[in-house]
């Protein structure tokens, strides 16, 4: 039989419980102090957010109608009809133009950088793909206007091209770092099988970052249809629908939005209103178009 502990023994015992228990509470306390101390500034930093929404929403959705939607903008101010639709259509042409320029050239210089880039011409790309990101997009419309609308004249090419400019360097960026995330197992197991560098990209590396590369482009998309400041020097603006791509202005959601809120006439002012919640929810969607291509992406790994 064993030996009972005696007084002494389980006095000793019961001191060394509580000493290593006061820690453990201290952790505790600590942990849920810290908590809600991240929960409240995540509130803090929704309040604005949420207030911006809610006003948008607000006054938009008091102009929102078909007509708003189906029909162009008049050609005064004061007119209580009409809509944003050539802004739509507008907005529409030149992200896909610049979508169908930046998105291979991003993806091409990505692979580059992944495969194949060492040295000083890797670096130098990379360099500037983060410069260009934190780039005011002014710049590049002060670029786009004097290299080629000051020969060619405003167009929804111009437009594109500025937008193209802004959207290459975050796909860049965003698809480099989904091509680094793809097992380097995958890729020798396709060497093993005989395939070559070019092939294992084609077939196994690319495949396996889809899901990422698509979340870059959709949220260089989202960050492209809201610009402002590039598409006054390149595309100018115009009220009507305008399908010509060179040498004739075309329009776009923000550029009659912001015609639209520094005009004194209330007409115009809500229909500028119903146009942010436009665009608002176009960009709304892509990004989540974006976070569901994540979360899926991240359930299939």
């Amino acid at each position: 039989m064993g030996r009972s502990p005696s007084p002494g023994e389980s006095a000793g015992a019961k001191v060394s419980d509580i000493n290593s228990a006061r820690p453990a509470g201290r952790r505790l306390w600590t942990n849920r102090l810290a908590s809600a101390a991240m929960l409240g500034a995540v509130l803090l930093a929704m309040i604005p957010v949420g207030l911006i929404l809610s006003y948008i929403f607000a006054k938009g959705m008091a102009a929102m109608s078909w007509e708003f939607l189906s029909e162009p903008t008049p050609f005064s101010f004061r007119r209580a009809e009409g809509g944003f639709l050539n802004g739509l259509i507008g907005t529409g042409i030149m992200v896909g133009l610049a979508t169908l320029v930046s998105v291979p050239l991003g993806i091409l210089a990505a692979i580059y950088l992944q495969e194949y880039g060492r040295g000083l011409l890797a670096n130098l790309i990379r360099f500037f793909s983060d410069v260009m990101t934190g780039v005011p997009s002014v710049f590049v419309g002060l670029f786009v206007y004097t290299a080629f609308v000051l020969p060619f004249g405003f167009g929804a090419v111009m437009g594109a091209a500025a937008l193209a400019i802004i959207m290459l360097p975050i796909v860049v960026r965003t698809t480099e770092e989904m091509l680094k995330l793809v097992p380097l197992e995958l890729q020798h197991g396709s060497f093993a099988l005989g395939a070559s560098k070019f092939q294992t990209i084609i077939r196994v590396v690319l495949p396996s970052a889809l899901p990422g590369i698509t979340t870059g482009v959709l949220l260089a998309v989202a960050r492209a249809a809201g610009e402002t400041a590039p598409l006054i020097l390149t595309a100018l603006g115009s009220l009507t629908i305008t399908t010509k791509l060179i040498g004739e202005p075309i329009s776009a959601l923000p550029l009659l939005i912001f015609d639209g809120a520094r005009n004194p006439f209330a007409a115009g002012q809500e229909r500028a209103w119903a146009g942010a919640l436009e665009l608002l929810a176009l960009v709304l969607i892509f990004t989540l178009l974006a976070r569901i291509v994540a979360s899926r992406s991240k359930i299939s790994s």
